[in-house]
This record gives C-alpha cells, structure tokens and sequence, in this order.
C-alpha cells in the first residue's frame, strides 16, 4: 500500500492520488477517477463540485471507507482509511430512513451499532433532533414527515454520532427548491454558530450557486474520468447574498470554467467516445427545441449567459449542461467561457415550421451522431430494411458499460423517431425504414 502523506495539524483528511476503475464486461476497465490528490483542512467547508460522470461520489464513498480505491491511499486525523471510518458520518440524497422506526429510534441506530448504553443514546438522539429542528416529532414514522422532514432525521442521524467529519452526498438535491433553500441556511447557521459536533463538511454537488453559498472551497471536478480540475477560494463572508455582484461574478466563473473547451476538441467531457463509441446523455428533441427558443428569445436574441438561463428555468448544472452541449454536438449552439450562442443553423431552426424542424433535426443528426448513421446505413443495405435493436445494443456495449449503452441507445432511437430518420417498435425490439415516425 502507498504510503500516507503525513498530515499537518490542520489536515484532518488528505487523499493521495487516489484512482478508481470499475470492471466492464468487454474485459477493459472504466476508469472513474484519476490521480485525485485534496486535502480538507479543519473548521472548512469545501464542496465537490461536477457534473454527471464526474466521480464525486465515488470519492466520497472511497473517502467513508465504503469501498475502497484501486489505488492511491486517504487518511483523516493521519490515521489510514481501511473500511468504514469512526470519525466519520454521512448524508445521502435518498433519506435512507427505516420507515418501521420512529424518528427516535431511526436516529438511535447508529448509536446502537456503536454499542452506546441506552440512557446515553437516549439523551443524544434527543439533543440531535432538537438541534436540527424536529423537536416533538420523536414518535413519527418516516411516512409522516415531509421530504424536508425525513432529510433533517438524515442529518441528525449522521450528527448524533459526534463525527469529525460530515460527508453530504447532494444531500438537498431531492427537495423542492425552497425546502433546500430552508435546510441549507439552517445547516449554515449552525455551523457559523459552532453548534454542530463536527470539524468539517465535505459537499457534493452539482448546484454551482450552492457551491457558492456554502463553500470555502470549491474543487471542480472535470468528467470521464474524474480528476481535479480548479480550486476555488471562496472568500465572501457569510452570510452570502445570491444578489451581491461578487456572489454572481463568482458563479459566472465557474460557468465558464466548467463550460472551457478542451485545446483540439469539438466537444469535451459530455460525450467521451468517438464513432458509434459515443455516448450520449437522454436529452429530448423538445428539451434541445425549448432551449434554443429560449436563448433566441429576448432578451437574448440568441447569445445567453448560463447562469442567466438557469435561475428563471431552475435548471442546475446536470439539467443544463446536457441540453446546452446536445445542441453543441449537433451544432445547433456553441458552448464555451459560460456562454451559450446559437449558430446559424440553431436560428434557421427556431424560425422554422414543425415539419421543416424535423427536416433540419434529421439532417444534423445523420451528419453529426455516428451511430444515427450506423443504424440508417445498415437498414439501408438490409433487403428487410430491418434489424434488430440488440444487434447495435452488442456492439456498443463492446465500448460502454451496459448501462451507458441502453441510454445511448434510447437517445438516438428518440432523435430518429423525432426526425424521421428510422422507426422502432417496442414489442418486436425491431428498427425499420417503414413509416418512420
């Protein structure tokens, strides 16, 4: 095993180039992430941020000690992580509540696991849930509380153990937006007041402007595979408006950040692969259609500012980002330094009728997605001008994991439906030149 980095005093959790690789059933494997080397230092808050496919809670995973890394080493407070780590404790995205318990008995249970006597258990479990505001719910099952609700029981589950480190897996991504907004500030007034029993928070997020808000540091991971591409210092003090110019100066440079080209390449970190190996994200044709209309609209009138985009549609960077650089492989719009500019082509589009839309989306299509053209040219040759979907299924799983594969798959099916390019029939699993549609 690689040997630890020695911690300073302020380190408490320092990860060491650390890779993961994933098993593929072609035999070679997928690579997640790459030479990740951060530390976290104590009394800070630094949140991961990326986009889908980015690794981040793969990391946060390897970080807990839930499994482990293919190489490189972490360690928190100097001590190396093998297994589940004591000092540390974690909040997931789903609320992982036992729905037989009560919010008592659901905040208890990592108690319990630690052997605590039950008097002790008792009293923190108690001072937990009044802390994280569900005082007088100790009786409720999970089935009682709203989705705000079950996530504070997450929270006070994790906090009851007195960790050292808080780890929070998009931890406000499957609330509405204003019980995220609620459970986020509360979160942050208690860390600024010093009343929650930890050293440091590690976030991950794919929601730049939370990011921003709760951050004091920002590491921007880059995609496929995940690595280290910026460190952010986020100075402003708490707490912090969404309205204060330097607060939005700060997200539109991270936008652009995120959205920079990589030097050679057409399009970079959505779609890794080439020829009919490229793997495409589900984005609808009327998602690609609704965006371009939105940015040709005023006051646009065809250039925008994502950050400007995603406040008034409430899109963050995962509901954005693919639609912005579908529309940029297709070259319907051009993606770069936080921009989104349509071409002339994305503006020839939004003028057109239904049918002369589907024409132009046909002719995009064919000439910019391999596989679209894979499929037409062997319908073409076919005497049958059919064949089956499990054929081109084989063959992309020979270059993607299968789960990459079924949604490249579904993808084009959906833009050549739309386009009229091939048909499909669900119950035969059949693509066929007869009646597209």
């Amino acid at each position: 095993m690689d040997t630890v980095l020695p911690s300073t005093t302020n380190d408490l959790l320092v990860a060491d180039h650390v890779r993961k690789l994933y098993p593929k059933g072609s035999g070679e494997d997928l690579l997640v992430l790459d030479d990740v080397t951060l530390t976290l230092r104590t009394n800070e808050i630094v949140s991961l941020l990326g986009r889908s496919g980015s690794g981040k809670s793969s990391l946060l995973r390897i970080i807990a000690g839930l499994m482990p890394a293919s190489s490189g080493t972490v360690s928190i407070a100097g001590r190396p992580v093998q297994g589940p780590a004591p000092e540390v404790a974690m909040v997931f995205q789903t609320f992982a509540l036992f729905p037989w318990l009560t919010v008592l008995e659901n905040v208890e249970i990592g108690l319990e696991a630690q052997r605590v006597a039950p008097a002790e258990r008792h009293k923190r479990a108690l001072a937990a849930i009044d802390l994280i505001g569900l005082d007088g719910y100790e009786s409720a099952y999970p089935k009682e509380l709203s989705g705000g609700m079950r996530q504070r029981v997450g929270l006070a589950r994790a906090l009851v153990v007195h960790p050292r480190l808080l780890l929070m897996d998009e931890a406000f991504s499957a609330l509405d937006v204003l019980t995220a907004e609620t459970l986020r500030t509360d979160l942050l007034d208690l860390w600024c007041e010093g009343r929650m029993p930890i050293s440091s928070i590690l976030l991950v997020t794919h929601n730049i402007e939370e990011a921003v808000l709760m951050s004091d540091r920002i590491l921007v991971l880059a995609s496929n595979p995940g690595r280290i591409s910026a460190e952010i210092n986020v100075t402003l003090p708490q707490p912090r408006n969404r309205l204060d110019p330097a607060f939005r100066a700060l997200v539109d440079d991270i936008y652009a950040r995120m959205t920079a080209r990589t030097p050679g390449k057409t399009v970079q970190g959505m779609f890794p692969g080439t020829g009919i190996s490229l793997e495409l994200r589900r984005v609808s044709p009327n998602l690609l259609a609704g965006l371009m209309e939105q940015v040709a609209a005023e006051p646009h009138h065809g250039k925008a500012d994502l950050p400007a985009l995603a406040g008034p549609l409430q899109m963050e960077i995962d509901d954005l980002f693919p639609v912005a650089e579908t529309l940029q492989l297709l070259r319907f719009a051009e993606v770069a330094e936080g921009d989104i500019r349509l071409t002339d082509a994305g503006r020839r589009f939004v003028d057109l009728d239904p049918d002369g839309r589907k024409r132009l989306f046909s002719q995009h299509v064919l000439a910019y997605v391999p596989l679209a053209g894979h499929i037409k040219r062997v319908l073409d040759e076919r005497g049958s001008h059919a064949a089956p979907a499990s054929r081109f299924k084989d063959e992309l799983e020979d270059h993607m994991p299968v789960l990459s594969a079924e949604q490249t798959l579904k993808t084009v099916t959906s833009w050549a439906r739309y386009g009229e390019i091939f048909a499909y029939d669900e119950d035969t699993g059949v693509f066929s030149l007869d009646n597209p549609a």
